[in-house]
């Protein structure tokens, strides 16, 4: 019976969840706060999910994501909302990495689909480290061109493409492959960076700025990533252009964005001085339907590392479902091929 933690405080939460999941044929777990939460992860087996609310005892669903990320736990988490805007949504899957949401009042009608959906054996999650994935395209080979030269300098960079391409991967190679690279480096979520920072409340400056400052003065050195830049409100655009023309800190700002940062900055949504102060040099990385070639290497490579994970023979794709696969529209590009 395939084991479901809930991590919730709220026994009328967690009996409801409970009982839909074990009429559902699942073996439901609760943790009530984050040391129990850790404690039940580290029994838990392959192809547990993983329903967690926003804010429990001792922690929340952002905390504990980070936590299985660093600890290299692959566990889906499924995180209850309430009522989110869509902003708020893609902040909770993309930034933080929830696999999928739950609407709180519609509990009755998602949670087992949902859980379904990510606990079959049939669905399985890569969660793929801070290398490239070897792809044969022209398009490819000019990124790692690109990674290169970009490497050997100390400017600021944005990296755009659509959701699912691999920014924060070839912003990661930048860091590595830098003089930087034995100095700090520091990831930050644009849609929440002035919530995550450390704050004075002694200071005269303003919460957004010390919060900010702070990731500059712990990264002094090294190397901030910013992923999603575009998420940045504009007082949050207005302190980081300050600290960066103003103060100069010894730090290199390597963004990923959206396409769409490009028209923000036309519509005067997004800072030009900032846009062009982060943007001393760049990398677009075309959406998967565009280098339709790259496909196939792509569904090799991720055939072995389901035949190795699961200690199978590699199955191989035969030339009509590369056909399907090549007039697939992959909404989620690359991000969407590690779910079968």
């Amino acid at each position: 019976m395939t084991k479901i933690l809930i991590v919730d405080a709220s026994n009328s939460d967690c009996r409801l969840m409970s009982g839909l999941l074990t009429r559902a044929g699942y073996e439901p777990i609760i943790a009530k706060d984050m040391e129990a939460a850790k404690l039940e992860v580290t029994k838990l087996s392959p192809g547990t999910v993983i329903v967690s609310v926003m804010k429990f005892r001792g922690g929340t669903a952002r905390v504990l994501i980070d936590w299985l990320k660093a600890e290299r736990y692959k566990f889906p988490v499924l995180a209850v909302v309430d009522n989110l805007i869509p902003m708020e949504i893609i902040d909770v899957m993309c930034d933080w990495g929830a696999v999928n949401i739950i609407q709180r009042p519609a509990i009755d009608k998602q949670l087992v689909e949902m859980v379904d959906r990510y606990a079959s054996s049939e669905n399985v999650m890569f969660v793929l480290d801070h290398a490239l994935i070897p792809r044969k395209s022209d398009d490819f080979r000019g990124i790692e061109q690109s990674i290169g030269k970009i490497a050997a300098t100390n400017a600021n960079t944005i990296i755009f493409g659509e959701i699912g391409m691999g920014k924060e991967q070839v912003a990661r190679q930048i860091f590595e492959q830098s003089s930087r690279s034995q100095k700090p480096v520091t990831v930050i979520e644009a849609g929440g960076a002035a919530h995550i920072g450390d704050h004075d409340p002694t200071s005269s400056k303003s919460e957004i700025y010390n919060r900010i400052k702070g990731y500059f003065t712990n990264a002094d050195g090294g190397t901030i990533i910013l992923k999603n830049v575009e998420l940045l409100t504009l007082d949050k655009q207005s302190v980081l252009l300050h600290i960066l023309e103003t103060e100069h800190p010894n730090v290199r700002v390597i963004c990923t964005a959206a396409p769409r940062l490009l028209q923000m900055v036309t519509d005067n949504e997004f800072r030009a001085n900032l846009f062009y102060t982060l943007r001393q040099s760049d990398i677009k990385i075309l959406p998967l339907r565009e280098v339709t070639e790259d496909i196939a290497g792509l569904a090799d490579f991720f055939l072995t590392r389901h035949a190795k994970d699961n200690d199978e023979p590699k199955k191989h794709l035969d030339s009509s479902a590369l056909k399907a696969l090549k007039l697939h529209p992959w909404p989620g590009n690359i991000r969407n091929c590690t779910t079968s």
